[in-house]
């Protein structure tokens, strides 16, 4: 059973039908088919006949082994956990990862932003420096394998940890650099050979552990060679690659992360100038042409790489779990975090008239906890309407992420254009949203709450 954790990061939380999903499939080893509530679901042959795996249920298969390391190490149960995931994750993503821990038996105390447990690393690690005087604006450039993310914080030298604005793409990462060379040896085989070797999983998942090779040998090499002994119908394959074909055919990927940086600090409203760090973490950043383009962005500035990029992330979550465990350390104990929404958030409005469009009330990157307000109005003579509350980026309503719904009936009937509702969002310091609605003229209050956006 080939089901790489990156692939199965990129479905947690997704639908189907999703053109991102419908995009990668195209390039993994396995099989995958709609399962209920439109979930993407994992068909893998275990003893001879197939079995179907939502994500949630791989995912907690991992955390589950993970927990009886743990517990063999440290000689006791382990029955929580804080999970990191994503900053730009949404919501759905979030519960899903949630349940993920919960079917493997852990209790979530919190999730938190992998970039954000980067920098409460970062904090540990250099509150000890005498340099260090006032606050420090510090991005974190985080590129993993399935996923990219940047944030913008501004950390003071007493612990607080204020998150000014984050960015990123859930499917942006190594997996894509994997694929882009996937494709250019699948095209080359065919040159050569008049073979599509995509009609045969087996070989594209054995070309695709070639190529997540290559690329590692290509982070500290200028040349290496991919070798596949009868990688189809006994036709052997083999290939020399360069790091310069390798930097041009993801080009366009590495471009689109500093578009997002440059998007991040626009969003933070901070000068690239007076960012004083920009830390990079996960296993991707490893890239020379990466490190290039991101040292080039901030006019030459050294980045600071002096912590393991696939341990950061653990090593900040590891800190947050000690403090909401109740360690006495003064040090952990003096870490606070003040976290941001990475989506907007927002409601539609549905009538016969007006439909699909989404009226933002709290804008992405906004401090929380954080209470707003607005005023919508009714239509001639109408007495019901459906509130759908958002999360996402698009004014289409469709395009974004449908968090929950809830009926208002029982308006009083009036003229086109008259203010009738006012809808609240109020969000506390724990990510829980509860979105309200009150009819002005009447007092009469309709709710729905929606857990760890």
């Amino acid at each position: 059973m080939l089901v790489l954790i990156t692939d199965v990061k990129r479905l947690i939380g997704c639908r189907f039908h999703d053109p991102q999903v419908q995009k990668d499939m195209e390039s993994w080893p396995f099989k995958i088919v709609e399962g209920p509530a439109e979930k993407p679901t994992v068909v893998v042959e275990l003893k001879g006949e197939d079995k179907k795996y939502a994500p949630e249920e791989i995912s907690a298969m991992v955390l589950k082994k993970m927990k009886e390391c743990a517990e063999a190490f440290i000689g006791r149960e382990v029955t929580d956990a804080v999970i990191t995931v994503p900053a730009y994750f949404n919501n759905n993503q979030r519960e899903a990862t949630k349940e993920a821990g919960t079917l493997a038996g852990l209790n979530v105390m919190q999730l938190i932003n992998e970039p954000t447990a980067a920098a409460i690393a970062y904090s540990l690690d250099h509150m000890a420096d005498q340099r260090w005087h006032g606050d420090k604006y510090v991005l974190v450039f985080d590129l993993g394998g399935g996923t990219f993310d940047v944030s913008l914080l501004k950390i003071s030298k007493t612990g607080v940890i204020d998150v000014k604005a984050v960015g990123g793409d859930t499917h942006l990462g190594g997996e894509d650099f994997d694929t882009t060379l996937v494709n250019y040896c699948v095209q080359e085989f065919m040159k050569k050979h008049r073979e599509d070797i995509r009609r045969n999983p087996r070989a594209m998942g054995r070309l695709k552990v070639a190529c997540e090779k290559a690329k590692r040998v290509l982070s500290s090499a200028t040349f290496t060679s991919i070798e596949i002994d009868c990688l189809y119908e006994g036709i052997d394959f083999s290939i020399k690659l360069s790091r310069a074909k390798f930097e041009e055919l993801n080009s366009s990927y590495f471009e689109k992360c500093i578009e997002l940086v440059e998007k991040c600090l626009f969003d933070g409203e901070i000068k690239k100038n007076n960012v004083d760090e920009v830390v990079v973490v996960g296993g991707s950043t490893r890239i020379p042409k990466v490190q290039r383009l991101v040292e080039e962005f901030f006019n030459g500035k050294t980045l600071c790489k002096n912590m393991n990029g696939d341990e950061a992330v653990a090593f900040g979550a590891a800190i947050l779990a000690s403090r909401l465990s109740g360690n006495d350390d003064n040090t952990e104990r003096d870490i606070v975090l003040l976290d941001v929404t990475p989506l907007s958030l927002g409601i539609a409005i549905d009538t016969d008239e007006v439909k699909h469009i989404m009226s933002v009330v709290i804008p992405r990157n906004t401090s929380i906890p954080t209470c707003k307000k607005g005023i919508y109005w009714s239509y001639d003579n109408k007495t019901e309407v459906w509130i759908k509350v958002f999360q996402g980026e698009s004014n289409n309503a469709e395009d974004n992420i449908l968090l929950g719904k809830f009926d208002f009936c029982g308006l009083t009937p009036g003229f086109d254009g008259t203010s009738r509702l006012e809808v609240c969002f109020n969000i506390d310091a724990n990510g829980i949203l509860l979105v309200s609605a009150e009819e002005i003229s009447t007092g009469q209050r309709k709710s729905i709450t929606i857990s760890k956006t």
